[in-house]
């Protein structure tokens, strides 16, 4: 197998990754947090170890600031997901703005957490966002990242309701919200081209 990076990263493992993250997450048990993060970073972006676990600590701290609803701290979640992004355009063939990364990257969260809150918020609207952070973080044309962005919105969806049903480790919702997430990542993948 060779190099992963932001380019040739593994769907399956993203997938299973960024699913476990997100469970964690709802669940506020941060310590697994961090090691799917640790995990999410090192699939996906393929740094050394020392930067791979800062930007996974970068990650848990942001996520935490935005956690609390609904009063949760947007400018220190972008400020940790600038330094999460300044290690990534150090460190691989991305080349982006830290500062604009992380602002696209905070925003798919608000307005996602909108659209949990707000009938009035769209699905389109979250799939909008997701394709101008990954249009920009990845360079790639906006209708190619489209299909990455909406299996994307439809894990959200399925993690949603996860949520509102207890987050229930045995609920076959994650089984769901793991394969929309895998079928993300090989889009996403497909349309950079890894």
């Amino acid at each position: 197998m060779g190099k992963r990076g932001p380019r040739s990263f593994d769907p399956v493992v993203m997938g299973n990754r960024e699913t476990d993250a997100w469970v964690a997450y709802y669940r506020r048990d941060w310590r697994r947090f961090l090691v799917a993060s640790v995990g999410l970073v090192a699939a996906g972006f393929g740094m050394g170890a020392r930067r791979t676990i800062a930007g996974a600590w970068y990650v848990l701290k942001a996520n935490q600031l935005w956690a609390p609803f609904p009063d949760n701290q947007p400018d220190g979640a972008r400020a940790y997901m600038r330094r999460f992004y300044e290690l990534v355009s150090d460190t691989s063939e991305i080349l982006i703005d830290p500062a604009e990364a992380a602002r696209l990257e905070v925003e798919w969260w608000r307005i996602h957490r909108a659209h949990q809150h707000d009938d009035g918020v769209t699905e389109t609207q979250l799939e909008a966002a997701l394709v101008e952070l990954y249009s920009y973080v990845y360079g790639a044309d906006s209708d190619a990242v489209r299909p990455a962005a909406r299996s994307r919105v439809e894990a959200m969806d399925l993690s949603d309701r996860w949520v509102a049903e207890g987050c229930n480790l045995d609920d076959p919702l994650l089984v769901h919200e793991r394969r929309a997430l895998v079928s993300s990542y090989a889009a996403l993948r497909k349309a950079i081209g890894g």
